[in-house]
């Protein structure tokens, strides 16, 4: 986030004829439906902001009564929660003039996530930045710890060791997560703006794949390697944003960077900002991905208004685009787009979808450009906190799409 196979086929089993979604076979552990033998389709949320808006004031509310929002998400059909882990966020402490403040989007605080959504019986889906601040198309800077670095050893050495540690300290508390992303909307590449001299060059748009498929590929061994004797093995999953740069990414890091080893495709898509491939021309592409990749394809990254109206002073991202045709600002037209685009997805051979911070509510919290939310506008609650009607689209039957 810019801060801020399978399709249905009918399959003769036991004596019945019955109804499964086709997938790839590559996760046999992940969570199915029920009288399925394939993987299901993941209906994912990202809740990263979820624990630092409650401890300012957030409350939710599923048919107006308070709930717990893990809760409220599982019970609305999410079973996969994403979360974010920056490398060491002391800037958050400056931003709340508290030297004791949480360290949100830290690890204990990713570890607390993990740790309620997984009470809730959801999956995770870890997104590791590799910087100390958010990650994106414009901003890949290296965390502070490892800005001194000069060579490309010493880089691959720190970045094993820090993705090694931290899923080994998950795992021992059994918060091991079900997918590792590999850095966020690495569009040309990661810890590559605001470098010092002699800092490893990682930009995959000066022609830098070398290198950054070097970095690439010591994490995702990282990863490997740290579930090695674990009971939960994580797939690994690689992250860009906006369609349009999916089919030039993947074929230069497979042949370029070498990268092979990932079991994810995964893009970010906004369609009021995503506007080259349209929605009627999305399916295709994620199918064509599919089957020149041989991976699963996920959406990790969407998210569509339900009003133009904000609920504080922060001002929203969204509210000033040109809604798609047939799908108004409004909470049915925010429904609609989702299942909209969940049903094209899964005819298309899409693996999952996660939308992007659902449950960012107004509230105390503080970022480092306002106080309460700038997403409120496209969230799954009102400004009450009322639960909206897009969360149905999770828990929606797509077997007649």
């Amino acid at each position: 986030m810019m801060r801020p196979r399978f399709t249905f086929i009918f399959l003769l089993l036991l004596s019945g004829l019955t109804l499964h979604s086709c997938g790839d076979g590559k996760d046999p552990d992940n969570p199915v439906n029920p009288g399925a033998t394939e993987p299901a389709f993941a209906m994912g949320v990202d809740l990263s902001y979820v624990n630092q808006a409650e401890d300012h004031g957030a409350v939710y509310r599923d048919k107006g009564v308070e709930a717990d929002p893990y809760a409220i998400m599982k019970n609305n059909g999410a079973t996969y929660v994403r979360v974010r882990l920056w490398h060491n966020p002391q800037w958050v402490r400056s931003v709340y003039g508290n030297p004791s403040k949480t360290l949100y989007s830290g690890f204990e605080d990713v570890a607390r996530t993990i740790q309620r959504s997984k009470n809730q019986g959801m999956k995770i889906l870890l997104d590791l930045h590799y910087s100390d601040f958010w990650a994106d198309p414009a901003r890949q800077e290296p965390p502070a710890a490892w800005a001194a670095i000069t060579t490309l050893n010493v880089l691959r050495d720190s970045v094993y060791n820090y993705t090694f540690s931290v899923l080994k300290k998950l795992d021992a508390r059994g918060l091991m997560p079900e997918i590792v992303q590999i850095g966020n909307e690495i569009n040309c590449g990661m810890m590559m703006t605001g470098t010092a001299s002699g800092f490893p060059g990682l930009n995959a748009c000066n022609n830098q794949w070398s290198t950054l498929g070097s970095i690439i590929n010591v994490a995702i061994k990282a990863v490997r390697d740290a579930s090695a004797t674990a009971v939960v093995k994580p797939l690994v999953a690689l992250h860009v944003a906006d369609p349009k740069n999916v089919e030039w990414w993947f074929t230069q890091a497979t042949s370029q960077g070498k990268i092979l080893d990932f079991d994810i495709a995964g893009f970010s898509y906004y369609p009021l900002w995503h506007t080259t491939v349209s929605l009627s021309a999305l399916p295709a592409l994620v199918t064509r991905l599919r089957n020149s990749l041989d991976r699963q394809v996920m959406i990790l990254e969407t998210a569509y208004p339900w009003t133009t109206s904000n609920n504080d002073g922060y001002t929203n991202l969204f509210g000033s685009q040109t809604p798609l045709e047939g799908f108004p600002f409004t909470p049915q037209g925010q429904l609609d787009f989702m299942v909209k685009l969940t049903g094209d997805m899964i005819q298309a051979g899409c693996s999952g979808i996660f939308y992007w911070e659902p449950a960012w509510i107004t509230s105390g919290m503080k970022d480092s450009w306002g106080t309460g939310s700038s997403w409120e506008n496209a969230g799954f609650f009102n400004f009450t906190g009322d639960l909206l009607p897009v969360a149905g689209y999770m828990s929606r039957s797509y077997q007649n799409q």
